[in-house]
């Protein structure tokens, strides 16, 4: 995957904002999350500059000495959360849907993000913004089953490992949300933030159910699902063949006779999802393709932020 994760223009309109957590997470805190818990663990992880209300027994003395300046030692479980990025790469993220017609052949449009290049650009995004408030974060793949785990970290030289990740994700294989939110629940006992983004082709009843479990255990979630624009239109414009990136099966339909129907059932899936987020206090965005990922981004933050 070639696409460049952040680039800096994005990145700029990104830096001024903060992804808050709004549910009561475990874990250090300076003001940027509720919190409980107060203290700091054994395990060092790195300095950080000293500000007014920190205990000045947590002060390093040495540093102090050697130049003159305050920096507090911060400690792997300092963090103010725990958060986890889940990315959705089954062979339905793979699909980029911009048409243009040459020598009467329908080809795709060079140049647009296919949904996993989409996907990781804003998995980056969120990515830095909370390594950037000293948040440590986790990266979860998964298509059928979970591909990797990554633990969280606050380290800002975590994201290289984060981004290098997913630069290599493929996708492939089925779609399986509910069962990686499952396992999610499952493995992550401290309460934190998720963050889901994926197509979700998937069992809507079984998918939601999951999502309710994961906010039954403690988590804040969010859940980016993303979509190529002909997958809400389905505005092809002449009879086709549609191959199922997930299975191969090849089904030959005439679009312009099934496009009424299939928006009508899109939509009932998004209101699915849109009303059944709602009731379970889950924060659901849609987000297509079409949109650059860094407004789209922007737009979701400060849509939080005013609801603070």
């Amino acid at each position: 995957m070639t696409q460049q994760l952040l680039n800096p223009s994005a990145v700029s309109r990104l830096s001024n904002l903060q992804l808050n957590a709004q549910a009561v997470v475990e874990g250090f805190l300076t003001g940027l999350h509720q919190s409980p818990y107060h203290g700091f663990s054994v395990e060092f992880a790195q300095h950080r500059p000293y500000m007014a209300g920190d205990s000045l027994k947590h002060l390093d003395y040495k540093v102090l000495g050697k130049t003159g300046r305050y920096y507090i030692k911060q400690f792997e479980e300092e963090t103010n959360l725990k958060a986890y990025i889940l990315v959705d790469h089954s062979g339905s993220m793979g699909f980029k849907g911009e048409l243009r017609i040459t020598n009467d052949e329908l080809r795709m449009k060079e140049g647009k993000l296919s949904k996993l290049e989409y996907a990781t650009c804003l998995a980056a995004a969120i990515s830095l913004l909370l390594l950037k408030q000293r948040d440590a974060v986790g990266l979860v793949t998964f298509a059928e089953s979970l591909t990797s785990i990554l633990p969280p970290k606050s380290t800002m030289g975590w994201l290289e490992t984060l981004s290098k990740q997913m630069q290599d994700l493929q996708p492939v294989g089925k779609t399986k949300v509910a069962s990686a939110l499952f396992d999610v629940a499952e493995r992550v006992k401290r309460r934190g933030l998720v963050v889901l983004i994926s197509d979700l082709l998937d069992d809507p009843e079984e998918t939601l159910a999951a999502m309710r479990a994961v906010r039954h255990v403690g988590h804040e979630l969010l859940v980016f699902h993303i979509l190529d624009p002909l997958e809400v239109t389905f505005d092809f414009p002449r009879d086709a063949k549609f191959r199922d990136l997930e299975t191969t099966e090849l089904l030959p339909t005439r679009p312009h006779h099934i496009r009424q129907a299939y928006r009508e059932e899109m939509e009932k899936v998004l209101e699915f999802y849109r009303h059944g987020c709602s009731g379970g206090r889950i924060d659901y965005r849609l987000f297509t393709t079409d949109v650059p990922f860094e407004i789209a981004l922007f737009e979701f933050l400060a849509r939080r932020k005013r609801l603070k």
